[in-house]
């Protein structure tokens, strides 16, 4: 089977980002567009594998680049703010159901690793910086972080949200609290904090993309750290 991805490209000169627009959460990075480009097989079969329960028979990957943005953002650290062509139009109600399910199925499967690390609180790599400040390193770092873009994201569209009391409940509240405006599913484009632009279909492509670059850190030091049998593995990043 091949998959042909519509990919987004946001690029610093070196540093390279590239998105599947049509697979919203799955994304590569490398040292050029090729590299990250070449890395496109093993991300799609890992995204099918936690979307559908499989990946399918077979499977090949051709990608084509339909918009690109550059800028001086870290990309190298995820650092990003492109809002995609596709993310402006309208959403009709059975996309944005799809889409907010696989957002919370997201936040329970992350609550769900993190619950599952023998030890939430041992550093997982050494101390390193990034745009944002020291990078998480402990299961527990890594869960705060996630959960705590909540507020954050859902604020960027004018929706009011909290990050407690877990990753599932509050993006849940969100989500009520979103769907309690009349005309959500305008979507309109909101210039937000840093004049970045957004959109719902924006902040639900950034929570499954937020999720899964610290869902994969933390899979893969904890599976080299406790293995298969010492925690689970709900994205399954660590299955081959």
């Amino acid at each position: 089977m091949e998959i042909l991805v519509d990919a987004v490209l946001e690029t610093n000169g070196t540093g390279y980002l590239l998105y599947a627009a049509n697979y919203p959460g799955a994304y590569v990075r490398g040292a050029s567009a090729e590299e990250a480009a070449g890395k496109w097989p093993g991300e799609l079969a890992a995204y099918l594998r936690w979307r559908d329960g499989k990946t399918p028979p077979g499977l090949t990957v051709r990608s084509r680049v339909l918009q690109e943005k550059r800028g001086d953002l870290h990309v190298e650290d995820a650092d990003s703010d492109v809002l995609f062509d596709a993310e402006r139009p309208p959403l009709d109600r059975a996309a944005y159901e799809a889409l907010r399910h696989l957002c919370l199925r997201s936040a329970a499967d992350f609550l769900a690793l993190c619950e599952s690390v023998p030890d939430r609180d041992r550093p997982l790599g050494p101390p390193r910086e990034s745009f944002y400040g020291p990078v998480p390193r402990s299961a527990e770092e890594m869960y705060r972080h996630t959960k705590n873009v909540n507020s954050y994201y859902f604020g960027e569209i004018g929706v009011e949200a909290d990050n407690g009391p877990d990753i599932l409940r509050c993006r849940e509240a969100g989500f009520r609290r979103l769907e309690e405006q009349a005309d959500f599913l305008a979507n309109p484009v909101i210039c937000g904090s840093y004049d970045e632009l957004w959109s719902l279909r924006k902040v639900l492509r950034r929570f499954l993309w937020h999720d899964r670059i610290h869902a994969r850190a933390l899979t893969r030091r904890g599976l080299a750290l406790w293995g298969r049998a010492g925690m689970a593995d709900p994205f399954r990043f660590g299955v081959e």
